[in-house]
């Protein structure tokens, strides 16, 4: 991989939601969290255009400002772009800033209000999209749920002509609120609980994180562990069966990542007595 950015003084690190964090080892020589994602774009085959689509975002908002995803669904891969700004109405990162830095690869007729307290949004990214194969056609947008006791953020999708509602997201402290994770996780129309302990679900060798997110989506339900350690992510890599070439990009290269934390999350559904995975995913920062 021609394209290895290493770890500078100056370099700064969150999660996946943008929430900041210090690196848990030494970041001399290491390497940045966006070769997590070259080394998958290098894996999957995606056209070089790749690269320089995230450049034109790096141009236009600045380094560490995007969280991307690298996500399995079956036997293929994809990616989502996720970008913060707390501020909400007095955001410099917008929804319009960050089509127009990608204008020259992708059309996209989406014309957002900025006037919306919104303060996330992503993007799906695939090879049809940086080719300018596919126009952007959907932009998932996160609003706070106020009244709720924890934590708790609501995803639209915004399209040229509709907003539909998608998911609902709880954020559990980790240390603190496990049972309230369990809790979470059990009340659901996809969770038997005399058929499976929360524990498949809720994965013991996850738990030592940061926060567990809770999703409720519209045809299944998903956990995410943020704030993991590149060990723990080795182990979910390996339990999903990803593809060999990323999960040997990081055993070789364990010394050069392991002051970063990452993030893991996934879709699931519950048929018969078993856990079926549909999609998960990993994420990071660049």
């Amino acid at each position: 991989m021609d394209r290895f950015e290493y770890a500078t003084g100056s370099d700064r690190y969150f999660n996946y939601c943008l929430w900041p964090y210090q690196p848990v080892a030494s970041t001399d020589d290491k390497f940045r969290g966006i070769n997590v994602l070259y080394q998958s774009f290098e894996s999957a085959g995606i056209d070089a255009r790749a690269y320089d689509f995230v450049e034109a975002i790096r141009d236009a908002i600045g380094p560490f400002q995007t969280v991307f995803g690298i996500k399995q669904l079956g036997d293929r891969m994809g990616w989502e772009f996720y970008f913060y700004d707390y501020q909400r109405k007095e955001r410099k990162v917008s929804i319009s800033r960050v089509l127009e830095a990608i204008r020259p690869f992708a059309r996209c007729d989406i014309r957002p209000n900025e006037n919306l307290p919104y303060f996330m949004f992503s993007i799906d990214v695939d090879d049809a999209l940086v080719t300018g194969r596919r126009d952007l056609d959907v932009v998932h947008m996160y609003m706070g749920n106020v009244g709720s006791k924890v934590s708790s953020g609501i995803a639209y999708a915004l399209r040229p002509l509709t907003t539909t509602l998608e998911n609902f997201y709880f954020f559990f402290d980790a240390k603190t609120q496990m049972l309230e994770a369990a809790d979470k996780i059990c009340c659901s129309p996809y969770v038997d609980t005399a058929k499976i302990h929360f524990d498949q679900i809720l994965w013991p060798q996850l738990r030592q994180c940061r926060t567990i997110c809770v999703a409720n989506k519209q045809h299944n339900d998903c956990v995410y562990f943020s704030e993991i350690n590149v060990d723990q992510l080795l182990f979910f890599l390996k339990a999903l069966a990803y593809p060999r070439d990323i999960i040997a990009f990081f055993e070789s290269n364990r010394a050069s990542l392991d002051h970063l934390l990452y993030d893991v999350g996934m879709d699931y559904r519950i048929e018969g007595s078993e856990v079926h995975i549909l999609k998960s995913g990993y994420y990071n920062v660049f």
